[in-house]
């Protein structure tokens, strides 16, 4: 009886452990802006490059960005200075080369290029931020809470409860 205790313990254990591994490696992701040609002067017959970029993936709180760049840098500005591409005040700058830029709310963020004349080419981009699913939002706005508890919990999330729970079955039956 003690041998099936204790055996049943480890492996609920086990179970926990790669549940939290799991949760924790799907919780934020890391963007490449720019892909393998990182942040530079977009060509002058694609200067929405970034914005387009942007648009196409879905960001959340804890995502970042890795932005790699020479000769050049990033910065984080608000929406008028993003517009008329003004450098004087940014609430975040960088210009190591590789830099990383992450989301800790939501909203839109602003981010253009220090480097003189870079902005005005296009070297620039908005992204929005995603208000996390834990919070009642207007579905006209595209956020709403998942209709089951477990909607949003990974495939092997759910294969790792139900042998948890299946475990844990068998150890009880073979308990009584």
């Amino acid at each position: 009886m003690m041998m099936m205790t204790t055996s049943t313990s480890v492996v609920n254990v086990v179970v926990l452990v790669l549940l939290g591994v799991q949760c924790i490696s799907v919780a934020s992701l890391e963007f490449q802006v720019g892909g393998s040609k990182g942040w530079v002067v977009p060509p002058s017959n694609d200067t929405s490059i970034y914005n387009n970029w942007a648009s196409h993936n879905r960001f959340q709180v804890g995502d970042s960005l890795r932005f790699r760049y020479k000769k050049d840098s990033v910065m984080e500005v608000g929406e008028e200075d993003y517009k008329k591409c003004n450098s004087t005040h940014p609430t975040f700058f960088s210009n190591i080369g590789n830099t990383e830029f992450t989301f800790r709310h939501s909203g839109t963020f602003y981010f253009i290029s220090g480097a003189t004349g870079h902005c005005k080419k296009g070297q620039k981009m908005a992204i929005r931020v995603m208000v996390p699913d834990d919070h009642d939002h207007d579905k006209s706005h595209g956020y709403h809470l998942a209709a089951s508890p477990f909607a949003g919990v990974p495939g092997i999330t759910m294969i790792l409860l139900f042998l948890h729970f299946v475990l844990d079955y068998v150890a009880f039956a073979s308990y009584m």
